[in-house]
Order: structure tokens, then sequence, then C-alpha cells
């Protein structure tokens, strides 16, 4: 057992990775996207919320089934469906069958190690063979995952000692506070995550592989990020106080971003790095707290209504995101979304998790 939790540990990775690269890669591959098919800001926010649309209506399904038949199947069915969704999208012969084929993907947790993966390989492999060969490659990983997952992973034995009730998540009012209030956190990450190579490759003058290379640090800090707020979670033994601490700070952090957008880029960079780490640094903390509230064999359900509710947002964020680009400006736009996550606290204000 041991040895096993290890092999649980590299697993659940590489399967998190592998879509997460999916998801923080579409925006690495964006200028892409826009070249290929001619798009405005708004379309291309339609092609990065696609991989989450779908979901808004799968997840708490597939968390059902986690909880009835276990993960192993519902891990390798989920990565292996959204492989061949990225293989359609890679060879659409139009814009609306790319947002089609992108929308089939089943969303799973995002890790920030994807989003480095992705923000270091795609742009050579892009540039080397183009906007297919980047959704190619995010297929393969996924395909790979899926693989490894169906093979690697075993189910966990059956406890008669808990309770069977998987709808009482969905009932539980602290779950929907939770819910939203991580919904309304999750707005501003997702304006940081999908916008900010688009950004500062149309808007500050950076090549697509220099844009990448913040986003990959991004992500590099945000994967340390959590890690240590996992343990400040553990040692404080409560996940909602130090998660509505994270989001001030990234409430304020974001703020500053959107005052400074015009300032040389040794100031601009530096405040962008340190909201997006504070943007992916949360998470686990939101997803500990939903599976704790429900209980392991009903973890599956509350995690599922939980995904549900923050891929509503991630498909609605970037499309309204854009619009308010291009209808305002960029600073009004961040400074919207950077107002996000002290809604976000005042909504999880009376959870004591």
């Amino acid at each position: 057992m041991a040895r096993y939790r290890w092999t649980i540990l590299a697993l659940g990775t590489g399967a998190q990775t592998a879509y997460s690269a999916v998801f923080l890669g579409i925006p690495v591959l964006a200028p892409a996207l826009q070249n290929e098919y001619d798009l405005d800001l708004t379309q291309v926010g339609l092609a990065i919320a696609a991989a989450n649309a779908g979901s808004v209506f799968t997840l708490l399904a597939w968390g059902l089934l986690a909880d009835r038949v276990g993960e192993r199947m519902v891990l390798a069915a989920g990565l292996a469906g959204c492989s061949a969704g990225l293989l359609v999208a890679a060879f659409a012969p139009s814009f609306g069958v790319l947002v089609l084929a992108l929308t089939l993907g089943i969303r799973q947790t995002a890790l920030p190690i994807g989003g480095l993966l992705a923000a270091l390989l795609l742009p050579p492999i892009e540039a080397a063979g183009g906007l297919r060969a980047g959704l190619i490659a995010l297929a393969a990983g996924c395909l790979v995952a899926a693989v490894a997952g169906a093979s690697g992973l075993r189910e966990a034995p059956h406890d008669e000692g808990e309770l069977t009730d998987i709808g009482h998540p969905v009932r539980d009012p602290r779950m929907w506070q939770l819910s939203i209030g991580s919904a309304l956190v999750l707005a501003a990450q997702i304006s940081i995550l999908s916008f900010l190579i688009l950004f500062l490759h149309g808007e500050r003058g950076l090549s697509t592989a220099e844009a990448a290379g913040v986003f990959a640090l991004i992500q590099a800090l945000g994967a340390a990020a959590r890690i240590v707020t996992g343990r400040w979670s553990d040692r404080l033994k409560t996940r909602i106080a130090p998660l509505r601490r994270l989001a001030l700070g990234l409430s304020v952090s974001l703020a500053t971003a959107a005052a400074l957008l015009s300032a040389p880029l040794a100031i601009l960079i530096p405040v962008f790095v340190v909201a997006g780490a504070l943007s992916l640094s949360w998470n686990g903390l939101s997803f500990t707290a939903a599976a704790e509230l429900a209980g392991r064999k009903r973890a599956g359900a509350a995690l599922g209504f939980q995904q549900t509710a923050l891929a509503i947002t991630s498909a609605v964020a970037p499309p309204a995101f854009a619009a308010v680009v291009e209808a305002g400006s960029w600073s009004l736009a961040y400074g919207l979304a950077a107002a996000m996550p002290v809604a976000g606290i005042a909504v999880m204000r009376q959870l004591s998790l």
C-alpha cells in the first residue's frame, strides 16, 4: 500500500496535468488561433470557453458516476473523450467546428504543472507544425494519461460505514456557498490565465514565446504556492480562512496590475506574476473543503457539483471578459475581474471549515 499511494499520486497528477495542459494550452495557442481563423477577441474568448462549456452539463454526472463505479473508469473515459475532441479540433475546417470539438472535452481539475508544460512546449511545437500540431500534442497527452490511469489505478474498497445519500451535497447550503464563492474567485483567475498571453503579445509587443515564458513562470510559482497553501491550511486545520486571505491578495494584486497596464514591462510583469501565482494558489483548498463537507463516499458528487459551478464560470468568463475589453478597455476588464474575489469572500463569509 505504501508503494501504491505513490502510484496514485503519480497517475492522478499525470491525468490532471494532461487536461490542465489543454485548459491552459488553448490560451497559449490563442495568437495562432487568431491567425488561423481570423478571429476577434470575443471569438478567441469563445474558443477558450468551449473546453469548459460541455462540462457544465457533465461534471455532476461524472462525479455521481465516480461514486457508483469508481474513479478509474471515469478518469480513463473522460481523458479519452477529451483526446478525441482535440483530434477533431486539430482538423477542424472552420471556427464553428473547432468550438464544437473543444466543447467535447471533459474538464478535469487543472494543475499549474500542465500550464507550465504547455507554455514551454506548445510555442515551439506550433512554430514547427502550426496550430494543428499543437492540438495533436495536447490530444496525445490526454490519451497517454487515459491509458495510464486505466491500467495503473485500482478501486478503493467499499466502506459500508459511509452514508450513501450522494444527492446530499447538492442540498447542502454550505456547498452552494463554497461553490458560488469559489466560482467568483475563479473569474479573476480566468482573466489572467486566458488573456495574459494575448495582452502581452498584442498590446505590449512581446513575442508569443516571450509571453508564454511569463505564463510558464506563473505556473511554476502557482504549483509551488498550492503545496505551500495546502501545508498552511493543514497547520491551521481550516480551509476557508486561508482561502479568503488568498482571494483578498489576488484581488489587490490584480487591481494593481489593472492600474499599471501601461507601465514599463519591468514593473507590470512582476505584478502580473504575483497576481497569477495567487490566482492558482487557492483551488486545492476549495476542492478539499468540498470533499470534507461531503465525506469520502459522496466526494465525487460534491466535487462534481462544485466543478460544475466552476465550469459555468470558466465558460462564461472568457467571452464576457473579451466583450468588456472590446467595449471598454483592458484596464476596465481587469479591474472588474479584480472585484470578483471580494464578492467571493462575501459569499463564503459564514463558512467555518
